[in-house]
């Protein structure tokens, strides 16, 4: 019965075996392929390529001849020239989690050789763009300085409190305001569907989205300036690069309106830390953070204190559920290739380049 199927391999340690690759979706890819595993232990690094000794090289070739496809992860050794050349009928390899910069896969090789190449790393959008959304709602209503009063001995929430003081005046709805996005990736577009029954108007800030996706999506492309002074709202997805490191500096924090809410959920490097405390401490501005530079946040750290800020410990694309999407998105993308139909989330040069931002800012899934 086999025989007839593709044949495809996942090269991976055994923790990303029992933990990403889920039985339903392992059984739906057994229905329209022959599957194999194996397990390889290769140190993962997102700047460097795995170092692999001359026998693991030997036997990842040989696991690797006769597949169609070829699935790696962390663990994998890196898919190289060599590798390509044995495989004579690869048609696809897919990096499932971990490696945005493509370190286990030679991308330009394999183009070379019509080898296919998707990545199925924006499967942890998903939760990312839930948490933002709960950032959003929970900066509007200041729900951070009001926790922070409720878990004290004191009353919190009297009539005269109600009527007397600013933490209750910060008390709004998402319903019809303006929201800024600065990045329109996996990301964001998840959240500009949440955003939708909110009847939002929406600006973004992204300078590799076409014209059509955001006629389509509803949305209002225009500068960092613009989606940092105008909205009510600003949520940061924009992925850290060498070009995106410190983007959100003095000048730009400072150009958020009064009584805006900022929300980040990318990476806390890409935001002047120093710069945005001190717009905190001014107490005109709400922050809901779930990355800070540094991380984890400094037990010392000023930003703890502001009872304008809320917080979380880098937790918004570390769901369970995530982990298996990874693969369930795989599977997906195996599917369609087999069936003779585009894949959704290929991995090429241009790609890697504005993932690694050597063409400026870019959006958030790139």
């Amino acid at each position: 019965m086999t025989k007839d199927l593709p044949r495809v391999g996942i090269a991976c340690n055994k923790a990303v075996y029992e933990s990403y690759l889920a039985e339903v979706d392992l059984a739906r890819l057994r229905e329209f392929v022959d599957l194999h595993w194996k397990e390889f232990n290769e140190e993962t690094s997102w700047d460097t390529a795995p170092q692999t000794s001359n026998q693991v090289k030997y036997e990842f070739i040989e696991f690797t001849k006769g597949l169609d496809a070829l699935i790696v992860s962390h663990g994998s050794p890196r898919v190289d020239e060599h590798v390509l050349a044995a495989s004579e009928k690869l048609s696809l390899v897919g990096e499932l989690e971990g490696d945005r910069f493509a370190q286990r896969i030679d991308v330009e090789a394999a183009s070379i050789r019509k080898i296919r190449t998707v990545d199925t790393t924006h499967g942890s959008s998903y939760p990312v763009a839930e948490w933002a959304l709960a950032m959003i709602l929970i900066g509007l209503r200041n729900a951070g300085a009001h926790f922070r009063q409720m878990i004290t001995r004191q009353l919190w929430g009297t009539s005269e409190q109600r009527e007397s003081l600013q933490e209750f005046a910060h008390n709004e709805e998402l319903t019809g305001k303006s929201v800024g996005l600065i990045g329109a990736g996996y990301i964001g577009r998840r959240l500009i569907e949440f955003l939708k029954p909110f009847d939002v108007q929406l600006f973004v800030h992204d300078p590799y989205v076409p014209f059509e996706l955001a006629s389509s999506l509803g949305f209002t492309l225009t500068s960092l300036d613009v989606v940092l002074s105008q909205p009510d709202v600003v949520v940061c997805l924009a992925p850290l690069t060498p070009r995106t490191r410190g983007m959100i500096g003095r000048h730009e924090i400072d150009r958020i309106k009064s009584r805006a809410v900022f929300v980040n959920v990318s990476r806390g490097a890409i935001v002047d830390s120093t710069a945005l405390i001190q717009r905190l401490e001014g107490g005109d501005l709400t922050a809901c953070l779930d990355v800070f530079d540094p991380e984890p946040v400094p037990a010392d750290s000023k930003i703890r204190q502001l009872p304008n800020v809320f917080l979380s410990p880098h937790i918004a694309g570390t769901s369970p559920r995530s982990r298996t999407r990874f693969f369930e998105e795989m599977v997906s993308e195996l599917e369609r290739h087999f069936s003779g139909h585009e894949t959704l989330h290929n991995l090429t040069a241009r790609t890697l380049a504005n993932r690694r931002g050597e063409h400026g800012f870019v959006r958030a899934d790139m």
